[in-house]
């Protein structure tokens, strides 16, 4: 059977990103029908994929829990009513392709009858012999025993085990897994859907079924009004999806569409990274998250008045969850509270989000990013909201005064490890690049041409650096005088 796949489906059948296959569509190499992929079309470039084993369709998201290193499969099987719920879905279509093949065979038998029925002179006696020939070979033919398309037997796996969310306006589209509801579903994918509490408080997670059917797994006490009800509306926080399913949602789509926020969060954890930087990791309340972009800061509050804006060094997938990465600044109010005085479970204060350092989720070009110093925090943060975007390519360099400046190496060379689209390079500048003048200007100079010198597709792909500003000024204008338009270099000074 020639069935119609979503690019998402498909690209999830053959273990590629969703960018692969456009590039192929884009090329000619793949024929799409409005957005849809034919299996007969996939297996023509990857023919292959047909011998592949179940495995695969695990691959990607093992590759980001074992990167992100915080989540674990305990939840991977879905509910067992949604299990059923799907089961029975496919049971009704093998029914139906069953009756059709029933009502295909009794035409076939007309069709023979009619055919021997007939009377006609010797030519065309020969001719309807010919006939009679071809259709019972290519009868038999699709009729072999052992017949099957392997790729389409996978996909009706993958659609017991996900379903498929398509949302509009903006048509992006998403797998819900597990247990997993809407709502969490699409943060992993990295898509920002309106949400607040993601408890079933707020009610701003309110979304329109349009199509397809969900079931309610969570208690909410936001009261929809019945009005609602009739017209689809649910939370996307308190349900998940029994079938593919089409919502009407609205999706962030730049930083203005993320409101302000003041949340009063609790200190988690405070863990040492190096000598003179700490991991600080506060947890927002149940009723409260940060809804904020990937690259973006917060103005943290502590002590009495004690503020600084920071940038946020966690995905936005990850929940209440919010990470910062502080620098000791001697003589510095607030770095000298958190270092010495700050605790497990004390109130910090959040306000936010700021900033315009955030992904251009649309580009099909290749990322590189350039983490300066302490300017691995924001880009840590787009590096993780990439890989929830299955990025087809991912780089990072990260150029470090000293080897004791590149703090989180096990994190990033888990990464390595883990993905096979992610490349990283480290750089010793053996400069202080909060200082970068005369002959240093001239040392950061001569790194950064080796690296465009060892990469020839670098000049081609987005940019993103983030660091201090002394050095940060100094790497913007040399990727533009390269000839990369400012919309393709962003930068975050810190």
């Amino acid at each position: 059977m020639n069935d119609l796949l979503s690019l998402t489906r498909a690209a999830r059948l053959v273990g590629v990103s969703r960018v692969v296959l456009q590039k192929k569509i884009q090329c000619g190499e793949m024929a799409s029908f409005d957005g849809m992929v034919s299996t007969d079309s996939l297996l023509s470039c990857y023919p292959d994929a047909q011998l592949e084993d179940t495995v695969e369709l695990k691959r990607i998201s093992q590759i980001k829990e074992r990167a992100f290193g915080k989540r674990v499969f305990e939840r991977a099987m879905p509910d067992a009513e949604v299990l059923a719920a799907r089961v029975t879905d496919l049971s009704k279509e093998l029914a139906i392709s069953q009756s059709q093949l029933k009502k295909l065979n009794v035409l076939l038998n007309n069709l023979w009858k009619r055919l021997d029925a007939s009377e006609c002179n010797a030519e065309s006696r020969e001719a309807m012999a010919n006939l009679k020939l071809w259709i019972k070979h290519e009868v038999s033919s699709a009729m072999e025993p052992g017949f099957s398309n392997l790729l389409a037997i996978k996909d009706n796996m993958l659609r017991v085990m996900t379903a498929q969310v398509t949302l509009l306006p903006s048509r992006q589209d998403f797998l819900l897994e597990g247990q997993d509801t809407l709502l969490e579903a699409a943060m992993r994918a990295g898509i920002s859907l309106n949400y607040g509490c993601s408890g079933g408080n707020c009610g701003l997670c309110k979304a329109r079924v349009i199509s397809g059917q969900v079931k309610k797994t969570r208690h909410h006490d936001f009261v929809i009004p019945e009005a609602q009800k009739n017209q689809g509306c649910i939370l996307l926080c308190s349900n998940t999806a029994v079938s593919d399913i089409v919502l009407e949602a609205e999706v962030a789509g730049s930083v203005q569409d993320i409101p302000f926020q003041q949340i009063t969060a609790k200190v988690k954890a405070i863990d040492t990274l190096s000598a003179d930087t700490l991991l600080l990791h506060l947890q927002t309340p149940r009723t409260q998250r940060l809804r904020f972009l990937a690259g973006q800061s917060a103005t943290l509050r502590v002590g009495q008045a004690f503020t600084a804006e920071l940038p946020i060094a966690s995905c936005p997938c990850d929940d209440r969850n919010v990470l910062f990465h502080l620098h000791r600044q001697t003589g510095n109010l607030f770095s000298d509270y958190v270092f010495d005085r700050l605790k497990c479970n004390d109130a910090v204060e959040v306000e936010g989000p700021q900033g315009e350092f955030i992904l251009h989720e649309k580009s099909p070009r290749a990322l590189y990013f350039f983490a300066f110093d302490g300017g691995f925090a924001p880009i840590k943060s787009l590096i993780e909201h990439a890989i929830s975007l299955n990025a087809e390519t991912i780089h990072l360099h990260w150029i470090a005064s000293n080897r004791g400046n590149i703090y989180l190496p096990n994190v990033v060379r888990a990464w390595a490890d883990a993905l096979d689209n992610f490349h990283y390079v480290e750089h010793i500048a053996g400069i202080d690049l909060r200082a970068v003048v005369g002959k240093r200007e001239e040392k950061l100079l001569n790194q950064l041409g080796r690296i465009v010198d060892s990469d020839a597709e670098l000049i081609r792909g987005d940019v993103y650096l983030a660091g201090p500003a002394s050095a940060l000024n100094i790497a913007e204008q040399f990727f533009l005088g390269l000839g990369l338009p400012k919309t393709r270099v962003s930068v975050n000074l810190l």
